[in-house]
């Protein structure tokens, strides 16, 4: 099946953003850990990191990144452009390979080509972009039942995990600060590609930001990148890498999949066969995250630094 002229843009677009956002993790874990040396750690409420030159050097090269994401959910559906971000994954453990010590098992190197082959067979298969004319045939998809009820549930689980889970829990249960940033990253993913579709029928001649719905989103996107942009430097600072990358690319994954289904309707144009290669990519995906995770406690199994299970037990002292 040949891919459309947007579909390979949006592709381009994906592949490089997985690059700078792989990389990302690694330079701002090297900041995190300079800034925990002169100061309160970010896993235990500090900010020192704020001063730390690294840190700020993985923040531009993620918003690099997020733009080069940001720039193909205008072009391509959700379902091509969110499972590349494996690709991130890979360049996010080789660089913890050999940057950070975290070492990479062989069956980890398998993980890293199952990545590779999943999204190869999503990208082929890809369904194409819905014609959208303007930024109200957005609201009016994201207005259907079906989307408000995800999303008042996402947004009432979220509140509970940050009030009453993250306090008690945050600290030796990664899935507390991974689930904030999943679920609130699906729906920034739905705004950030109602806000790219407006840029761009914007940049070509069409002005969407005379229509209020436009500014909501944008609201949108920025409130839950600021609240994602916490828990993930939580996250980091308190939690093996190469763990926290592939668990965070499958939960967000597969709600930013859920969210486009429901919203955008990205499979109704398809037919069952092209439907299931697609979900086989995705599970051939999964799998190599799985691997990656798995291997990624064998690859540390003779360093000095305690697996992700035992530095959870230890992160109070």
């Amino acid at each position: 099946m040949a891919m459309s002229a947007d579909n390979i843009r949006g592709f381009a677009l994906a592949l490089s953003s997985s690059v700078f956002i792989g990389s990302s993790f690694i330079v701002k874990k090297i900041g995190l850990k300079k800034a925990g040396m002169y100061g309160v750690r970010a896993g235990s409420g500090g900010f020192s990191y704020l001063y730390e030159p690294f840190w700020w050097l993985g923040m531009i090269t993620m918003i690099v990144g997020e733009i080069a994401n940001f720039a193909a959910y205008a072009f391509a559906p959700a379902i091509l452009v969110t499972p590349l971000g494996a690709l991130s994954i890979i360049v996010s453990a080789v660089l913890a390979h050999f940057v950070l010590d975290e070492k990479l098992h062989v069956f980890g190197v398998l993980g890293c080509i199952l990545c590779v082959v999943g999204s190869t067979n999503i990208v082929l298969h890809a369904p194409k972009e819905i014609n959208i004319e303007s930024v109200k045939q957005v609201w009016n998809l994201a207005t259907e039942p079906g989307f408000i009820v995800y999303s008042c549930v996402v947004v009432i689980v979220v509140l509970v995990l940050i009030i009453r889970f993250a306090p008690r829990y945050g600290q030796t249960h990664m899935v507390v600060y991974v689930g904030i940033c999943s679920m609130m990253g699906s729906l920034t993913v739905m705004s950030v590609k109602a806000l790219g579709i407006a840029l761009k029928l914007t940049f070509s001649g069409m002005n969407q930001f005379v229509f209020v719905q436009t500014w909501f989103f944008t609201v949108v996107v920025v409130i839950c990148c600021l609240l994602q942009l916490n828990y993930l430097n939580k996250a980091l600072d308190t939690f093996n890498t190469a763990v926290i990358s592939p668990v965070y690319y499958v939960m967000f994954t597969t709600l930013t999949i859920f969210a486009s289904m429901i919203m955008f309707k990205d499979w109704a144009s398809q037919n069952a066969s092209q439907i299931v290669t697609e979900l086989c990519g995705f599970v051939t995906i999964l799998s190599g995250t799985f691997l990656l995770h798995k291997t990624k406690d064998m690859g540390n199994s003779m360093n000095k630094e305690p697996i992700i299970f035992s530095e959870t037990e230890l992160s109070h002292h």
